[in-house]
């Protein structure tokens, strides 16, 4: 629990760092199309010299660790200004209830196994989200690091897939199928996890809003190249209700700290 209370600290810290001052210029273009489009070609060029990320788009693929769960996503980029790009991310996440913990269980006294006691149920979201990312500070060199802040919002869609356990009745040799919270209040003797197998014959799906606030570090070492940490926040509500656990309340709204790595090119 520390851990997570001080990664939200840290996350932030740095996404309400201020602003660096920033200075704009009035660009003197030529009437005629060929001598702007070189002009605008030679700015571009003396730009990504000087360590600014000049590009047509990006592809990138990452992983993220927050306070409630892991995931992956996709983020696609779109070069608006040299300080300003629009974003579209996908993700697919896993969620998980704060009192959510793992104990070894035997159901025959030699063969161990991990069961998540409680759990309800196991929470997939997938989320699409549309943004912009603002340049704070240029790399000033090809060894630097880029700052940069975003944020975006979208839609997203909750998965509740029921968690099953192989359990043994008093008494019984053989094993059956049972769930949370009927376990504790039975005499069974927890055997195992179905895992990813079961639960299927029981999904609920609920769709909902998301938004982020982040700032982005992009430490690689060319500019054709993506490879930043981004650390932030994120909030998801939720239309229905999702239970996760036994005896915890359900709740709509999600909200975390994360931490996620990420490599991509630019074109």
């Amino acid at each position: 629990m520390p851990v997570k209370n001080f990664l939200f600290l840290f996350c932030l810290f740095l996404i309400t760092l201020p602003a660096l001052s920033q200075q704009s210029g009035t660009p003197v273009y030529s009437n005629d199309k060929n001598a702007a489009k070189k002009q605008r070609y030679n700015q571009l060029m003396k730009m990504e010299e000087e360590g600014e990320l000049i590009f047509n788009h990006y592809n990138a693929f990452g992983f993220k660790l927050s306070t409630n769960g892991y995931g992956i996503f996709y983020e696609r980029g779109k070069f608006i200004t040299n300080k300003k790009t629009r974003t579209l991310t996908f993700e697919l996440n896993e969620i998980k209830d704060q009192k959510d913990h793992k104990v070894a269980v035997s159901g025959d006294g030699y063969t161990y196994n991990y069961v998540a006691v409680g759990r309800l149920n196991n929470f997939y979201e997938f989320k699409a989200s549309i943004g912009q990312q603002f340049l704070l500070g240029g790399k000033g060199n090809k060894n630097g690091v880029a700052v940069t802040y975003l944020y975006s919002g979208g839609l997203s869609l909750g998965m509740l897939k029921q968690y099953v356990l192989n359990v043994y009745p008093a008494q019984s040799l053989y094993s059956i199928k049972s769930t949370y919270p009927t376990i504790f209040d039975s005499s069974y003797i927890v055997y195992d996890a179905l895992g990813l197998s079961g639960g299927w014959d029981h999904l609920r799906f609920s769709p909902g809003l998301n938004a982020k606030l982040a700032m982005r570090f992009d430490y690689g070492r060319y500019n054709t190249s993506v490879a930043a940490f981004e650390t932030g926040v994120t909030a998801e509500y939720y239309l229905n209700e999702m239970p996760l656990m036994a005896y915890v309340p359900p709740k709509h709204l999600f909200f975390n700290a994360y931490i996620s790595i990420m490599f991509g090119k630019r074109k």
